[in-house]
Protein backbone atom coordinates (compact mmCIF):
# COMPACT_ATOMS: atom_id res chain seq x y z
CA UNK A 1 0.00 0.00 0.00
CA UNK A 2 1.47 3.41 -0.92
CA UNK A 3 2.97 5.14 2.11
CA UNK A 4 3.18 1.98 4.23
CA UNK A 5 6.14 1.78 6.63
CA UNK A 6 8.29 -1.35 6.35
CA UNK A 7 9.70 -3.12 9.40
CA UNK A 8 11.98 -6.07 10.13
CA UNK A 9 10.63 -9.25 8.59
CA UNK A 10 8.31 -7.54 6.10
CA UNK A 11 8.19 -8.87 2.54
CA UNK A 12 7.48 -6.80 -0.57
CA UNK A 13 5.97 -8.66 -3.54
CA UNK A 14 5.25 -7.41 -7.06
CA UNK A 15 3.06 -9.11 -9.62
CA UNK A 16 3.37 -9.64 -13.36
CA UNK A 17 4.06 -6.34 -15.12
CA UNK A 18 4.31 -4.51 -11.79
CA UNK A 19 6.94 -2.17 -10.33
CA UNK A 20 7.54 -0.80 -6.82
CA UNK A 21 9.50 2.14 -5.41
CA UNK A 22 10.77 2.01 -1.81
CA UNK A 23 12.13 5.06 -0.04
CA UNK A 24 14.83 4.47 2.56
CA UNK A 25 14.87 6.61 5.71
CA UNK A 26 18.07 8.42 4.73
CA UNK A 27 16.72 9.37 1.28
CA UNK A 28 17.93 6.68 -1.10
CA UNK A 29 15.52 4.56 -3.15
CA UNK A 30 15.09 0.94 -4.16
CA UNK A 31 13.13 0.09 -7.29
CA UNK A 32 11.68 -3.39 -7.85
CA UNK A 33 10.72 -5.01 -11.13
CA UNK A 34 7.91 -7.44 -11.88
CA UNK A 35 7.44 -10.73 -10.01
CA UNK A 36 9.96 -9.60 -7.41
CA UNK A 37 10.24 -10.67 -3.79
CA UNK A 38 12.24 -8.59 -1.30
CA UNK A 39 12.54 -9.30 2.44
CA UNK A 40 13.54 -6.68 5.01
CA UNK A 41 15.89 -8.86 7.08
CA UNK A 42 17.21 -6.04 9.27
CA UNK A 43 16.42 -2.34 9.55
CA UNK A 44 17.83 0.17 12.06
CA UNK A 45 17.92 3.96 12.43
CA UNK A 46 20.37 5.14 15.11
CA UNK A 47 22.09 8.30 16.28
CA UNK A 48 21.09 11.94 16.39
CA UNK A 49 20.93 14.66 13.78
CA UNK A 50 24.73 14.98 13.58
CA UNK A 51 25.64 11.27 13.56
CA UNK A 52 22.53 9.50 12.26
CA UNK A 53 23.15 6.13 10.58
CA UNK A 54 20.49 4.14 8.73
CA UNK A 55 21.46 0.49 8.31
CA UNK A 56 19.64 -2.34 6.60
CA UNK A 57 20.01 -5.84 5.22
CA UNK A 58 17.67 -6.63 2.34
CA UNK A 59 17.20 -10.04 0.73
CA UNK A 60 16.29 -10.02 -2.96
CA UNK A 61 14.73 -13.48 -3.19
CA UNK A 62 13.58 -13.05 -6.76
CA UNK A 63 13.40 -10.43 -9.49
CA UNK A 64 15.19 -7.23 -10.47
CA UNK A 65 16.05 -4.26 -8.26
CA UNK A 66 17.84 -0.93 -8.57
CA UNK A 67 19.36 1.05 -5.71
CA UNK A 68 19.81 4.75 -6.42
CA UNK A 69 20.36 8.03 -4.59
CA UNK A 70 19.14 10.16 -7.50
CA UNK A 71 15.41 10.43 -6.73
CA UNK A 72 14.78 12.05 -3.35
CA UNK A 73 17.62 14.58 -3.10
CA UNK A 74 20.56 14.85 -0.70
CA UNK A 75 20.98 12.13 1.97
CA UNK A 76 19.76 12.94 5.47
CA UNK A 77 22.01 10.38 7.19
CA UNK A 78 24.87 7.98 6.61
CA UNK A 79 23.91 4.56 5.28
CA UNK A 80 25.11 1.02 5.88
CA UNK A 81 23.24 -1.13 3.39
CA UNK A 82 23.74 -4.78 2.49
CA UNK A 83 21.76 -6.43 -0.29
CA UNK A 84 21.77 -10.21 -0.55
CA UNK A 85 20.89 -11.64 -3.95
CA UNK A 86 20.71 -15.43 -3.49
CA UNK A 87 24.39 -16.43 -3.95
CA UNK A 88 25.76 -12.86 -3.90
CA UNK A 89 26.08 -10.33 -1.06
CA UNK A 90 26.74 -6.68 -1.95
CA UNK A 91 27.78 -4.03 0.56
CA UNK A 92 26.45 -0.83 -0.98
CA UNK A 93 28.68 2.21 -1.02
CA UNK A 94 27.66 3.22 -4.52
CA UNK A 95 25.04 5.63 -5.69
CA UNK A 96 23.50 3.49 -8.44
CA UNK A 97 23.40 -0.32 -8.52
CA UNK A 98 21.19 -2.72 -10.50
CA UNK A 99 20.77 -6.42 -9.85
CA UNK A 100 18.55 -9.40 -10.48
CA UNK A 101 18.00 -12.89 -9.10
CA UNK A 102 16.46 -15.58 -11.29
CA UNK A 103 16.32 -19.37 -11.36
CA UNK A 104 19.39 -19.50 -13.62
CA UNK A 105 21.69 -16.78 -12.31
CA UNK A 106 22.35 -13.65 -10.25
CA UNK A 107 23.38 -10.39 -11.92
CA UNK A 108 24.98 -7.33 -10.31
CA UNK A 109 25.67 -4.16 -12.31
CA UNK A 110 27.48 -1.16 -10.81
CA UNK A 111 26.27 1.93 -12.64
CA UNK A 112 28.06 4.44 -10.42
CA UNK A 113 29.93 4.41 -7.10
CA UNK A 114 31.45 1.38 -5.37
CA UNK A 115 30.26 -1.94 -3.92
CA UNK A 116 31.90 -4.70 -1.90
CA UNK A 117 30.86 -8.11 -3.22
CA UNK A 118 30.94 -11.57 -1.65
CA UNK A 119 30.24 -14.56 -3.90
CA UNK A 120 30.67 -17.89 -2.16
CA UNK A 121 34.31 -17.90 -0.96
CA UNK A 122 35.42 -14.96 -3.08
CA UNK A 123 35.32 -11.29 -2.02
CA UNK A 124 36.14 -8.35 -4.25
CA UNK A 125 35.41 -4.66 -4.84
CA UNK A 126 33.66 -3.20 -7.88
CA UNK A 127 34.41 0.48 -8.49
CA UNK A 128 34.51 0.89 -12.28
CA UNK A 129 31.31 2.57 -13.53
CA UNK A 130 29.10 0.50 -15.84
CA UNK A 131 30.68 -2.81 -14.82
CA UNK A 132 28.79 -6.03 -14.11
CA UNK A 133 29.19 -9.70 -13.37
CA UNK A 134 27.01 -12.80 -13.54
CA UNK A 135 27.02 -15.69 -11.08
CA UNK A 136 25.41 -18.89 -12.33
CA UNK A 137 23.53 -21.36 -10.19
CA UNK A 138 26.30 -23.88 -10.91
CA UNK A 139 28.62 -21.80 -8.73
CA UNK A 140 30.65 -20.37 -11.58
CA UNK A 141 31.15 -16.60 -11.83
CA UNK A 142 31.87 -14.75 -15.04
CA UNK A 143 34.66 -12.12 -14.91
CA UNK A 144 33.65 -8.52 -14.21
CA UNK A 145 33.17 -6.71 -17.53
CA UNK A 146 31.80 -3.46 -18.95
CA UNK A 147 28.09 -3.56 -19.66
CA UNK A 148 27.00 -2.64 -23.22
CA UNK A 149 24.77 0.44 -23.37
CA UNK A 150 21.92 -1.49 -25.00
CA UNK A 151 22.01 -4.10 -22.24
CA UNK A 152 22.00 -1.44 -19.52
CA UNK A 153 18.97 0.25 -21.07
CA UNK A 154 17.14 -3.06 -21.25
CA UNK A 155 17.89 -3.82 -17.61
CA UNK A 156 16.88 -0.30 -16.53
CA UNK A 157 13.41 -0.64 -18.06
CA UNK A 158 12.79 -3.70 -15.88
CA UNK A 159 12.68 -1.53 -12.74
CA UNK A 160 11.28 1.78 -14.05
CA UNK A 161 7.70 2.90 -13.43
CA UNK A 162 6.45 4.18 -16.78
CA UNK A 163 4.07 7.18 -16.97
CA UNK A 164 0.34 6.32 -16.96
CA UNK A 165 1.14 2.67 -16.24
CA UNK A 166 -1.35 2.19 -13.40
CA UNK A 167 0.94 3.11 -10.52
CA UNK A 168 -0.32 3.89 -7.02
CA UNK A 169 1.48 6.55 -5.00
CA UNK A 170 1.18 8.30 -1.68
CA UNK A 171 -1.38 11.09 -2.01
CA UNK A 172 -2.87 9.78 -5.27
CA UNK A 173 -6.52 10.84 -5.68
CA UNK A 174 -7.84 8.20 -8.08
CA UNK A 175 -8.90 4.61 -7.42
CA UNK A 176 -10.28 1.48 -9.06
CA UNK A 177 -13.26 -0.18 -7.32
CA UNK A 178 -13.56 -3.95 -7.55
CA UNK A 179 -16.49 -4.45 -5.20
CA UNK A 180 -18.72 -1.59 -4.05
CA UNK A 181 -20.99 -3.50 -1.65
CA UNK A 182 -20.23 -6.98 -0.39
CA UNK A 183 -19.88 -8.95 2.85
CA UNK A 184 -16.74 -9.06 4.99
CA UNK A 185 -15.69 -12.61 4.08
CA UNK A 186 -15.96 -11.98 0.34
CA UNK A 187 -14.10 -8.68 0.63
CA UNK A 188 -11.30 -10.21 2.70
CA UNK A 189 -10.85 -13.08 0.24
CA UNK A 190 -10.79 -10.70 -2.73
CA UNK A 191 -8.20 -8.42 -1.11
CA UNK A 192 -6.04 -11.44 -0.30
CA UNK A 193 -6.07 -12.55 -3.94
CA UNK A 194 -5.29 -9.05 -5.17
CA UNK A 195 -2.39 -8.53 -2.77
CA UNK A 196 -0.93 -11.92 -3.61
CA UNK A 197 -0.96 -10.76 -7.22
CA UNK A 198 0.89 -7.56 -6.30
CA UNK A 199 -2.06 -5.14 -6.26
CA UNK A 200 -2.22 -2.79 -3.19
CA UNK A 201 -5.92 -3.38 -2.51
CA UNK A 202 -7.79 -2.45 0.67
CA UNK A 203 -11.13 -3.13 2.39
CA UNK A 204 -13.35 -0.23 3.48
CA UNK A 205 -16.31 -0.79 5.82
CA UNK A 206 -19.34 1.52 5.70
CA UNK A 207 -22.93 1.56 6.94
CA UNK A 208 -25.78 1.13 4.47
CA UNK A 209 -29.53 0.66 4.81
CA UNK A 210 -29.02 -3.11 4.87
CA UNK A 211 -26.36 -2.85 7.57
CA UNK A 212 -22.57 -2.93 7.51
CA UNK A 213 -21.17 -3.43 4.00
CA UNK A 214 -17.66 -3.65 2.60
CA UNK A 215 -15.98 -2.17 -0.46
CA UNK A 216 -12.74 -3.29 -2.10
CA UNK A 217 -10.62 -0.90 -4.13
CA UNK A 218 -7.08 -0.06 -5.19
CA UNK A 219 -6.52 3.55 -4.07
CA UNK A 220 -3.79 6.15 -4.52
CA UNK A 221 -3.60 6.26 -8.32
CA UNK A 222 -1.90 9.38 -9.59
CA UNK A 223 -4.16 10.15 -12.56
CA UNK A 224 -7.27 9.06 -14.43
CA UNK A 225 -4.96 7.51 -17.02
CA UNK A 226 -3.29 5.42 -14.31
CA UNK A 227 -6.71 4.28 -13.08
CA UNK A 228 -7.81 3.32 -16.59
CA UNK A 229 -4.60 1.40 -17.22
CA UNK A 230 -4.90 -0.47 -13.92
CA UNK A 231 -8.52 -1.36 -14.69
CA UNK A 232 -7.42 -2.84 -18.02
CA UNK A 233 -4.70 -4.86 -16.30
CA UNK A 234 -7.16 -6.15 -13.71
CA UNK A 235 -9.62 -7.24 -16.39
CA UNK A 236 -6.81 -9.05 -18.20
CA UNK A 237 -6.02 -10.82 -14.91
CA UNK A 238 -9.62 -12.03 -14.60
CA UNK A 239 -11.08 -9.38 -12.28
CA UNK A 240 -14.15 -7.22 -12.97
CA UNK A 241 -13.59 -3.60 -11.88
CA UNK A 242 -16.86 -1.75 -11.28
CA UNK A 243 -15.44 1.71 -11.91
Amino acid sequence: VPGAVLRDGDRVLTGTGARALLRMAEGSAIKLGENASLVVARLADKGGAADRVVSATLDVVQGAFRFTTRIFGSPRASRDLTIRIATVTAGIRGTDVWGKSSAERDVVCLIEGRIFVQHREQAFTMQDPLSFFIAGRDGKRQPVALVPEAQLQQWATETEIAPASGASLRGGKHRVVLAAATDKATATTLVGRLRTGGYPARVRAYRAAAGLRYAVDVPGLGSAEDAAQLARALRAAGYTPER
